[in-house]
């Protein structure tokens, strides 16, 4: 007991003598400007961005019916507590990295640093407005402030643009210090610049609506400079194999291949890529993994097999419950339905993007986390195929440089070819090689026919909005894995137009923007939040209303 009192004096005596010299109103364990390391702010700006992508990337793709959205209501999908994570990650992970990262980089030179934040920084901005409209910005980082108030939507994209011409001229310095860690180029500063551009079209691309002759000029600009991304410059993150904490996998293939379940892909989706044109899309058996070749007969499992088609879509003719009979086995658009005992039965992520399993009619259950690419997949934030679909749509609805036919097939084509090649630098290349093989089946043939048909078609079609429709409908089908783009193109024109309806008659209001996020309303007393979520983003000037999306 006398051991234990004088331990805890002599304890309280140091505390005391330290005490002295500490400024206690600093946290000798907290990471300052003097102790930080900008190589290590960089890594985490770049793997908080991922999850970025991913977390608003996924409704994306189920507003716009890549994969299922649950919920026979809108307003019952998306709540204000639905991105708060999202939300979260932009603000206090992201941007507050960047600008805490900003002074040191400035100060060591470290040029590249920058120009990378930067770049990230003007996406994050583009994202929240895209996302919710006006938001916080000028006000939102200073710590000063507790209550920051929201910029407009437009200023805030502006701020975006002078983050990419900042970027752009770190990349393009003389001399630079510091070697960063660089998740997506791996230092390679000109595919950085060709990235910058591309965002520089994209910009003007969804700001066409506002300011049509300006975003003319603009993209005229671009396409004569002639340095976007090309084939090769993929902006993409690459996931690993390893399961352990921190889990490098794709977050698809783990939250499916592990113990089976997960997402149950779009019937209406998977019917636009099997059925509708009468052949399959080469992409499809990469895309998707069918855990059964043929579809179940049993209510119990798909309950839709017993009944009519709601009236809606049998007045559309819309596909319903299942797109063929091969077994593709997902959900229609707003189906609120529990979850029957089909875990191991529904169609899985395939090879790309997820790292999953490429399609070869094995038809196994996928609970096995070695299976497939076991992971390795990649998130296609922005790749050169997308390029040349934002160039065709510019080139038909503004009559900007080019051809607009043209530029959708050389999208369709680059993004076909992109899936097939970067799958076969996965570890399902055996499996793709073997099976392609054994069918006798001509990749390179089958991409040529899907051209030749989409191309006919374009030409046959009878106004310049049916040709919209076609363009959107092939950048639609490209963007599996990317449903921020998706998000926007739906918005922006429309397209694709007849989308499957929700299986209530009356869904509620399709998202035009999302409400503000619960943790910024109870923290922000000068935060207001929107009616409904019909509020339209600045450059989303079409009608409003569910006339126009749904």
């Amino acid at each position: 007991m006398k051991k234990r009192i004088y331990s805890l004096l002599l304890a309280a005596s140091t505390l005391f003598a330290v005490s002295c010299d500490l400024d206690l109103l600093e946290n000798p364990n907290a990471v300052n400007a003097d102790t930080a390391s900008p190589d290590f702010l960089l890594n985490r700006i770049q793997l908080d961005y991922q999850g970025l992508f991913n977390t608003i990337g996924d409704d994306g793709m189920r507003l716009t019916r890549i994969i299922n959205q649950g919920s026979a209501q809108y307003e019952g999908a998306y709540t204000p507590v639905t991105t708060n994570g999202y939300w979260s990650n932009a603000y206090a992970n992201i941007l507050a990295d960047i600008q805490f990262l900003e002074p040191l980089a400035e100060e060591a030179q470290f040029l590249r640093h920058l120009g990378i934040a930067k770049t990230i920084k003007a996406m994050v901005l583009f994202h929240l407005v895209d996302s919710y409209g006006d938001v916080p910005y000028s006000e939102a980082l200073n710590p000063d402030e507790f209550n920051p108030g929201v910029d407009s939507g437009e200023s805030v994209y502006f701020a975006a643009l002078d983050a990419l011409n900042e970027a752009q001229a770190h990349f393009q310095a003389s001399t630079s210090s510091g070697s960063p860690n660089d998740y997506y180029y791996g230092r390679n500063y000109t595919k950085w610049i060709r990235l910058i551009n591309t965002l520089k079209l994209r910009y003007h691309l969804n700001r066409k609506l506002v300011d049509p002759s300006g975003a003319t000029a603009a993209i005229n600009a671009l396409v004569a400079e002639d340095n976007f991304l090309k084939e090769g410059d993929d902006f993409v993150f690459q996931f690993g194999t390893t399961a352990a904490d921190p889990d490098s996998r794709h977050p698809r293939f783990a939250g499916q291949y592990t113990s089976g379940g997960g997402d149950y892909q779009s019937t209406y989706y998977m019917w636009h890529l099997t059925e509708a044109k009468g052949f399959d899309d080469p992409r499809a058996r990469f895309y998707f993994y069918r855990q059964v070749l043929v579809n179940s007969t049993n209510p119990d499992e798909i309950e839709c097999i017993t009944q009519l088609p709601p009236p809606q879509y049998l007045v559309g003719g819309f596909i319903y419950c299942l797109p063929g009979e091969r077994g593709y086995w997902g959900r229609d658009h707003l189906d609120p339905d529990g979850i029957p005992p089909d875990g191991l039965k529904r169609t899985a992520w395939g090879v790309y993007p997820a790292g999953g399993r490429f399609d070869d009619d094995s038809a196994s259950p996928v609970n096995n986390p070695s299976l497939g690419a076991q992971g390795a997949g990649v998130h296609p934030i922005m790749l050169a195929a997308y390029v040349d679909f934002m160039l065709a749509e510019a080139a038909l609805t503004l009559g900007t440089s080019g051809d607009a036919k043209d530029y959708m097939l050389s999208g369709i084509e680059k993004h076909m070819n992109y899936v097939y090649d970067w799958s076969m630098g996965t570890s399902q290349a055996g499996a793709i090689s073997s099976f392609l093989g054994d069918e006798g089946i001509d990749y390179d043939q089958q991409v040529a026919n899907y051209l030749t048909y989409v191309g006919d078609e374009y030409d046959d079609a009878a106004s310049a909005d049916d040709r919209m429709d076609i363009i959107g409908r092939e950048y639609w089908l490209s963007l599996f894995g990317s449903g921020i783009e998706a998000f926007n193109l739906y918005r922006r024109t429309g397209k694709p137009d007849n989308m499957q309806p929700g299986l209530e008659p009356n869904p509620g209001t399709f998202p035009r923007s999302f409400f503000y996020p619960n943790n910024y309303m109870v923290t922000n007393n000068k935060a207001v939040q929107k009616a409904d979520q019909s509020v339209q983003v600045f450059w989303d000037t079409n009608p409003p209303g569910n006339a126009w999306v749904y």
